[in-house]
């Protein structure tokens, strides 16, 4: 009977044992980092691999320290210059400190969204809708900023990135920017043939002021002429040189003054 009783201990005192190892065992992966809390108050940070507590008295936290992407939900904005657009983003943000990451604020991933948004339509506010088209690096840039000021050293979380994704205009102003482009074609359109006009009429300027000086050039540019008027049509041309135009013009001007 005292050996039946004696197995039956050792028995029990066998499992209990297995069941406290078994709970005492924590794996942290290699991305994580494990915040031990003994009788709620911290103990430690445990690294990568297979870490030993003690039950009941500790508890393990496990953080990620991989980047998590969020896209944030759209949001209606008003710009500087009183347009509303309506934007959506999004955010990539990492744990640096995990103690941070668990003591200072309860749920550090809903916390940034929250902030996120908040300095989404701060800083798009101040802001006008040109900027928002073409300088949206530039807001992305002062927007990380924000919010590393806010969350790095408190909360021990960094915003490695927040990027605006899409700009949604009204129709109105979609037709009213899509007319302003036209216009501005069209005004580039007619610098560019009124530059060209003036730089022909001074090429022909130029090349009357060669002919005037040169006669033989003169000639020659009018026997050209002829070849293309006779390629041109079936008719028949009659060739005259300068010196015969010459004549009969001076003829002409002494009748008139006879």
């Amino acid at each position: 009977m005292l050996n039946e009783w004696i197995i039956a201990s050792i028995s029990v005192f066998g499992v209990a044992s297995v069941i406290l190892l078994a709970i005492s065992i924590r794996i942290v992966k290699q991305y994580e980092r494990g915040v031990v809390f003994r009788f709620g108050r911290l103990c430690s940070v445990r690294d990568p691999g297979f870490n030993m507590i003690i039950p009941i008295a500790d508890r393990m936290t496990k953080v990620s320290l991989r980047i998590v992407t969020t896209v944030l939900q759209p949001q209606e904005v008003i710009t500087k210059d009183n347009v509303t657009v309506k934007v959506d983003a999004v955010v990539y943000f990492n744990v640096i400190d995990p103690v941070k990451a668990v003591i200072n604020v309860e749920n550090y991933q809903r916390a940034i969204i929250q902030l996120a948004l908040t300095t989404l339509r701060s800083v798009l506010g101040q802001s006008e809708l040109d900027d928002l088209l073409a300088k949206r690096e530039q807001i992305n840039i002062k927007m990380r900023k924000i919010i590393d000021e806010q969350t790095e050293e408190p909360w021990g979380v960094r915003a490695s990135l927040i990027e605006v994704k899409d700009v949604l205009l009204p129709d109105t102003m979609q037709r009213v920017m899509a007319k302003q482009a036209e216009a501005e074609r069209e005004k580039r359109a007619k610098i560019i043939h009124a530059q060209g006009e003036q730089q022909a009429a001074g090429t022909l300027a130029q090349a009357a002021k060669i002919i005037q000086s040169q006669p033989t050039a003169l000639q020659l540019r009018y026997l050209q002429t002829l070849v293309e008027m006779a390629g041109e049509k079936n008719s028949t041309i009659i060739p005259l040189t300068v010196d015969i135009v010459k004549a009969l013009s001076h003829n002409k001007t002494k009748k008139s003054d006879g």
